[in-house]
C-alpha cells in the first residue's frame, strides 16, 4: 500500500511530532550521597564542573535550615549566611563561588540573596526591592535570580552590576533558576497552580513544557552545550527529566518514589534528590544517556 507523497509527508511529521511528546526513560549511572546524622537533606541544587554540590539540609536539633556543599571527595560543609534564620544554596560555578539566598532575623524579615567565593560573603538585593533571591551563577560571575515588585516576583540577569529584567508576559512569577556561560537563562513561571518552564536568551522567551503533567515544568538548570534539566510537577512529586533537541528523556532511579534535579553542569554530570517510598531521602549526581 502506497501513499501520495505530501501524506506520507504528513505522517513523518506526526510520528516526530509524536516522539517529542512522549518522553522514554534516560539510561542513568548514579552515584549516591546522604548527609551527616545529626541533618535531614531538604534539597540538592545545582553541581559545579568539580563536581561540588550544593543543597540545603535541616539541623536535627535547631530545626534551623541551612545551606550545604558537598566536595568531590564527600566532606559536607555546612554554610549559614549572616544573621540568617534560613539559607538556601542554589548554585557554584568552576570557580568556587557559590550562589545561594537567605532570611534575615530583622523584625519584619526579608529574603536577600548573596554569593559566597573563598569564604567572603557579599549579599545582593535588587535595588529598592522587599526581597531578593539568587539561584544561579555562571563561570564569568552572571547571577540570576527573581525580587518583589508589588504582587508580583520578577526575574533578572545581573552582569557587572547591570540588572536585566527577566519578566514572561502574563505571569505573576518569574523563577530564573540556571545561566550557562551564553546567558542563556531557564527558570519557570507561575500563574495560579500550574508552572510553566522556559528558556530566556536575549530577551526573547522560548516556552519548553514536559508532556502530561499535571501542574506543569520546572526548568533548573543548563550547561554550556544547551543541554536542560528539570521536573515535572505532579502533586506531591516532581519527576526529573533530561532535554535536548525537543526530546525529553526521564530520570528514573529504581525503587524510588520520585527523582527530582537540581542542576547540570559541564561535563553532563546531573545532581538531584531522590526521594524513597517511606519519606527517606538520598542526594546524587549522574551521568545519563
Amino acid at each position: 500500500m502506497s501513499f501520495p507523497r505530501f501524506i506520507s509527508a504528513i505522517l513523518v511529521s506526526f510520528l516526530l511530532f509524536s516522539a517529542a511528546l512522549h518522553a522514554t526513560d534516560a539510561t542513568c549511572t548514579f552515584d549516591t550521597f546522604t548527609v551527616p546524622s545529626q541533618y535531614t537533606l531538604n534539597s540538592v541544587q545545582g553541581v559545579a564542573d568539580d563536581g561540588t554540590v550544593v543543597g540545603q539540609v535541616v539541623d536535627n536539633k535547631t530545626l534551623m535550615s541551612e545551606g550545604f556543599m558537598r566536595s568531590p571527595d564527600g566532606t559536607i560543609t555546612v554554610y549559614s549566611a549572616p544573621k540568617s534564620t534560613i539559607t538556601w544554596m542554589y548554585g557554584q560555578n568552576a570557580t568556587g563561588t557559590s550562589a545561594g539566598s537567605y532570611l534575615d532575623k530583622g523584625v519584619k524579615s526579608k529574603v536577600h540573596g548573596f554569593t559566597l567565593a573563598n569564604g567572603n560573603f557579599t549579599a545582593v538585593n535588587y535595588p529598592n526591592a522587599p526581597n531578593t533571591w539568587v539561584f544561579g551563577v555562571n563561570h564569568v560571575g552572571a547571577l540570576v535570580g527573581s525580587y518583589t515588585s508589588g504582587v508580583n516576583v520578577k526575574g533578572f540577569l545581573l552582569v557587572n552590576g547591570q540588572y536585566t529584567s527577566i519578566v514572561n508576559s502574563g505571569q505573576q512569577i518569574t523563577y530564573p533558576m540556571a545561566v550557562n556561560d551564553q546567558n542563556a537563562v531557564v527558570g519557570y513561571s507561575m500563574n495560579g497552580w500550574v508552572n510553566y518552564g522556559f528558556l530566556w536568551q536575549n530577551g526573547k522567551f522560548t516556552a519548553i513544557n514536559s508532556p502530561k503533567s499535571k501542574y506543569g515544568t520546572n526548568l533548573m538548570g543548563i550547561n554550556n552545550s544547551g543541554l536542560i534539566v528539570g521536573n515535572s510537577v505532579a502533586a506531591d512529586t516532581e519527576s526529573g527529566f533530561i532535554y535536548e533537541n525537543g526530546v525529553f528523556k526521564r530520570i528514573v532511579y529504581t525503587g524510588a518514589k520520585y527523582t527530582a534535579t537540581g542542576g547540570i553542569n559541564n561535563n553532563g554530570v546531573i545532581s538531584g534528590l531522590i526521594v524513597i517510598k517511606g519519606a527517606s531521602s538520598l542526594g546524587y549526581t549522574a551521568v545519563c544517556k
